[in-house]
């Protein structure tokens, strides 16, 4: 039995045939086993609880594919494995098929120790103890386990890739049965963005000549930003700031406002913190006039042509500011593809806390419809020409 000490290793992908020999019509609900799409469904959940409380779970992933497929008795094994688990984990513990015939999980929720390394050695060396009770060393040497701490640490470097499909498989397995839906969105993003850039084609030759005569610098502002599942694109926008700035001030400002510990001044008042800088020295005469009206985002049209973005959807981040996410904020990454607007765009846009605009993101992938899509697009251009939280 090879045992793996893994904080994020996992194959995911969906089986439905039975390896030879077994046959788990009846016999996994009788074993205590819950089914793949509960048991993912409680995974899902207990990932959001250990978000909330900051009580990490344990995943546990045993591979007894190879061991029930080359068992005449396949569900005879099956109940020696369940047994061995029953006497190595607690009642509040999970015990499921995460892949039908292939892969068993444990969820061990709201796991307290000294420190990560003693509690993998403890289960490990109880599960192992188990297994050998029960499975000769053929058996035992079939099966393989792999260990991973939920929810990911979004402080370490590159942990905003926690986003990934292959890490949240609750996000896979819901994934076919929202295919259409997906493809209904992803056909207005197509045929939107076409007739906005023709719509808009005279505003953008406006707008490219105004920059150019009021500021040196190219018309577009090019950045990387984090899509759906921790993928980077480059998001085009226009150039609203002078070319050579300091982007220190953006990520310190952001970092604090993430925090919930900004306030932004203007005017030399105090006034609770909003999502862009308010009197940035940054911008450009004609940048202020683009980013009250939103027009400084028109170039995205053509991420969304692309597929990098969504009509709809959550802001896409700049890679620095995930360093200063809580793990609950790196849900917005995983639920859906980046928009231009969203929820937060007509719920005060700007104004709006941080906080409140990733429970805004979670809120819309819930509720997602290509009604709310439409209603949202119409409530942004009410937005956009009344100017309201806009900077």
């Amino acid at each position: 039995m090879r045992i793996l000490f893994l904080k994020e290793k996992s194959r995911f992908r969906r089986r439905t045939n039975s390896p030879a020999g077994f046959d788990r019509s009846s016999e996994d609900l009788d074993c205590g086993l819950v089914s793949e799409e509960l048991f993912i469904r409680l995974l899902c959940t207990e990932r959001k609880r250990s978000e909330r409380s900051r009580k990490f779970l344990l995943l546990m992933l045993l591979d007894v594919e190879k061991v029930l497929g080359t068992q005449d008795h396949g569900n005879e094994v099956l109940q020696k494995i369940v047994s061995a688990l029953s006497f190595s984990t607690r009642d509040t513990d999970i015990s499921g098929w995460y892949k039908d015939n292939s892969v068993l999980g444990v969820i061990f929720t709201e796991i307290s120790g000294p420190d990560k390394t003693s509690i993998l050695n403890t289960i490990s060396a109880k599960v192992t103890t188990a297994v050998r009770k029960n499975l000769d060393l053929e058996q035992i040497n079939e099966i393989q386990i792999s260990f991973h701490f939920l929810p990911e640490e979004w402080g370490k470097q590159d942990s905003w890739r926690g986003a990934n499909p292959e890490r949240h498989p609750e996000l896979l397995y819901g994934h076919h049965s929202r295919q259409f839906p997906r493809f209904l969105k992803r056909m207005m993003d197509i045929v939107g963005s076409i007739l906005a850039l023709t719509l808009f084609s005279p505003l953008f030759f406006l707008i490219s000549l105004a920059i150019k005569l009021f500021s040196k610098g190219p018309v577009l502002f090019k950045q990387v930003r984090v899509g759906q599942y921790g993928r980077t694109f480059t998001c085009l926008k226009f150039r609203s700031m002078h070319s050579v700035n300091d982007t220190n001030i953006h990520k310190e400002y952001v970092k604090q406002f993430i925090s919930g510990n900004c306030q932004s001044k203007r005017l030399g008042e105090t006034q609770n913190a909003v999502y862009k800088i308010t009197e940035d020295p940054r911008v450009t005469r004609v940048g202020k006039l683009l980013r009250k009206t939103s027009f400084d985002e028109l170039p995205q049209l053509f991420n969304v042509l692309k597929g990098e973005m969504s009509l709809v959807g959550p802001r896409p981040p700049i890679p620095y500011e995930l360093e200063s996410y809580d793990v609950w904020h790196g849900r917005r990454l995983s639920e859906m593809k980046p928009g231009i607007t969203g929820l937060w765009q007509v719920n005060g846009r700007s104004k709006t806390s941080f906080d409140d605009m990733v429970r805004l993101d979670l809120k819309y992938a819930q509720m997602w419809s290509l009604w709310l899509d439409i209603k949202i697009l119409l409530q942004t251009a009410r937005a956009v020409l009344s100017g309201e939280g806009a900077y």
